[in-house]
């Protein structure tokens, strides 16, 4: 039975108090124009860098032996939180230190993915208290939450932003359960927000399952979707086209090599268009990477610390 996921280090981030202020028309240049990447053929591959103990520059490490294409094409940042505040009585954007120690940084930590051409997506997820993306008390709350996410994506040249609905503990502070309209509400904003940015759904949690709501179906909002399920095959179920959708799932160095190049064997085959990876650290991984990298793009992938 596959476990839903992901030992995720946590921080004392639940005894800070302090949320993460953002400067309102503030905004980020992304630096110098991203370098051309060299071309690569094959789906698009996405890794997930937990922050707390890892740096987001490792997903820079990696190219293909055969011609020197980025292995990766997206890198999210895990994780944002959304937090509950009890006097608005509503979601509200939060970063743990290691987060915004990214953020802060983000010439030396995101601007250089940037420059080879990988886009940094971050990626949200709820705290254990009580807020999540699916119980916004209205229309006016889920599109506040969606102001601060797009005006962090502003602020710190980001490429987008990746929803997690796992750990809200719907219900706690006096929070409702989830609701049909909030998850449209929010991603509904968003994408007014940022039109050109991405928005991925990590396919799990009341929020996935809530894509439509008055008429309004958001299935067509989001960019990519992805399977949570490490060393499992499994569509997500949002009609999205299979270019834009990653069945297989893999840890890296969780996942065994074998299952790894199986998963990315069956992306390949069933024309799906998206292989995702998740805690890429700072050791040399070129022999769990190239495991898959073989069956998507037919190269090794080479490691430069």
């Amino acid at each position: 039975m596959f476990t839903p996921v992901r030992r995720r280090v946590r921080t004392a981030a639940l005894a800070l108090s302090a949320i993460a202020a953002l400067a309102l028309g503030a905004t980020a240049t992304s630096g110098a124009a991203a370098a051309p990447a060299a071309a690569k053929q094959g789906p698009t591959s996405v890794a997930y860098v937990e922050v707390n103990s890892n740096s987001m520059l490792n997903v820079g490490k990696y190219t293909l032996s055969n011609g020197g294409a980025n292995v990766f094409d997206i890198a999210v940042i895990f994780a944002a939180n959304i937090n509950y505040d009890a006097g608005t009585k509503a979601g509200t954007l939060y970063f743990n230190p290691n987060v915004q120690r990214v953020l802060d940084n983000a010439a030396t930590q995101i601007r250089p993915l940037q420059q080879k051409g990988i886009k940094v997506v971050l990626s949200v997820l709820g705290n254990h208290q009580g807020s999540g993306f699916a119980n916004f008390p209205s229309q006016q709350a889920a599109s506040t939450f969606a102001k601060q996410l797009s005006d962090t994506v502003a602020k710190y040249g980001l490429d987008g932003i990746d929803f997690d609905d796992e750990y809200a503990d719907y219900g706690n502070n006096g929070t409702g359960q989830p609701n049909a309209s909030s998850f449209v509400y929010l991603v509904s904003a968003l994408r007014a927000n940022m039109p050109g940015k991405i928005i991925s759904l990590y396919n799990i949690g009341p929020a996935a399952s809530r894509l439509s709501y008055g008429g309004v179906d958001i299935t067509s909002k989001f960019d990519y979707a992805w399977n949570p399920y490490y060393g499992s095959w499994q569509v997500p179920g949002i009609a999205l086209p299979k270019s834009k959708l990653s069945p297989a799932a893999v840890e890296i160095g969780g996942t065994s090599q074998s299952t790894a190049a199986s998963l990315a064997r069956r992306t390949v085959s069933e024309g799906y268009g998206v292989y995702l990876t998740y805690n890429l650290d700072g050791a040399d991984r070129s022999a769990d990477v190239s495991a898959f990298t073989r069956e998507l793009y037919g190269s090794d992938a080479h490691y430069t610390p």
